[in-house]
């Protein structure tokens, strides 16, 4: 988990992602100037991997927030129904404004990827039996009673199709001029930081930080925003990435303790060579055709979260 193995294995595999692709592309190519290459890596790699990057960093530090404020390592926006009503609000939004724009989609998005992250927050505090593995199942089966409505509807109104883009995250429709909105998501890293001592005091419970002074609804709402906020881009630019937000806060916590501070940059780093790992496996495994990313860490994500599960000392 040092960060400077991880900062070399992200460059590695940064530089591999631009030049691994249906159209062979070589260094020297860059070099010198040729017209077709440059343009292919200006308009469609680079901007496939900063997404990738910044997708990678968003749901690994949601996650991470996600947990840290619900004291449970099983909780994240995929377990809490954060993604799923994510995509409820993007049929609503395709239902009431057809004719908006990416923006107004994504406002959307956010609001009810934060109402259903707090209906989530409020069942879980009805909730007296608070096992480790019970608290996400809820969040699963919330999620799954929120997906079956979105299906429903999609289906009464013809709109399947367009949402079922969204079921599985993929970075090959990604270009210039079409992820651009995903840089939105910078001030709330920053945010983050400036927030990862205040958040790790209020993973301790309500009442110990309260008594610390520290205003405890204020914090865990801010979180919230953006935990929601950083999904809702996500999922409206790239689609969902399942598992992410789970597995990586989990393998930097065991190796490095719960200080969110101290794991927030080695949780954003694991993020997004994950993500980046699983897209270029994804481009080769079956080249020159190209698995969807979803499909590719929903299946690495699967096995190192039944690993998890059995795990003995969490």
């Amino acid at each position: 988990m040092k960060k400077k193995y991880l900062i070399v294995a992200l460059v590695i595999l940064s530089f591999a992602s631009l030049f691994i692709g249906v159209k062979n592309i070589s260094f020297w190519d860059i070099i010198r100037l040729e017209s077709e290459q440059v343009q292919i890596i200006l308009v469609s790699r680079l901007p496939r991997l900063i997404s990738i990057i910044v997708a990678g960093i968003n749901m690994s530090m949601s996650g991470l927030i996600m947990q840290q404020l619900t004291r449970n390592k099983f909780v994240s926006p995929t377990t809490a129904a954060t993604v799923d009503s994510a995509r409820l609000g993007i049929l609503v939004s395709l239902l009431l404004f057809s004719a908006a724009g990416t923006f107004t989609k994504m406002l959307v998005s956010f609001a009810f990827a934060l109402a259903g992250t707090f209906l989530f927050l409020k069942i879980m505090k009805k909730i007296k039996f608070k096992n480790k593995i019970f608290i996400p199942l809820v969040g699963i089966m919330l999620g799954n009673i929120i997906d079956s409505i979105t299906t429903f509807f999609a289906y009464r109104y013809d709109l399947i199709q367009n949402i079922s883009s969204w079921l599985q995250g993929d970075f090959s429709m990604v270009i210039r001029g079409r992820y651009e909105l995903l840089y939105l998501s910078i001030p709330l890293v920053v945010i983050a930081f400036l927030y990862a001592n205040q958040f790790t005091v209020a993973g301790m419970g309500e009442d110990f930080s309260s008594n610390l002074g520290l205003n405890y609804n204020k914090v865990v709402n801010i979180g919230l925003v953006i935990v929601a906020l950083s999904t809702s881009l996500v999922v409206i630019t790239v689609g969902r990435m399942p598992f992410l937000g789970l597995i990586i806060p989990n393998i930097v916590t065991i190796y490095q303790g719960d200080n969110l501070k101290k794991n927030l940059v080695p949780t954003a780093l694991l993020g997004a060579v994950f993500l980046l790992f699983c897209d270029i496996l994804g481009r080769i495994i079956i080249y020159p055709y190209e698995i969807s990313i979803g499909l590719s860490v929903g299946v690495i994500g699967s096995f190192l979260f039944l690993y998890l599960l059995l795990r003995g000392d969490k």
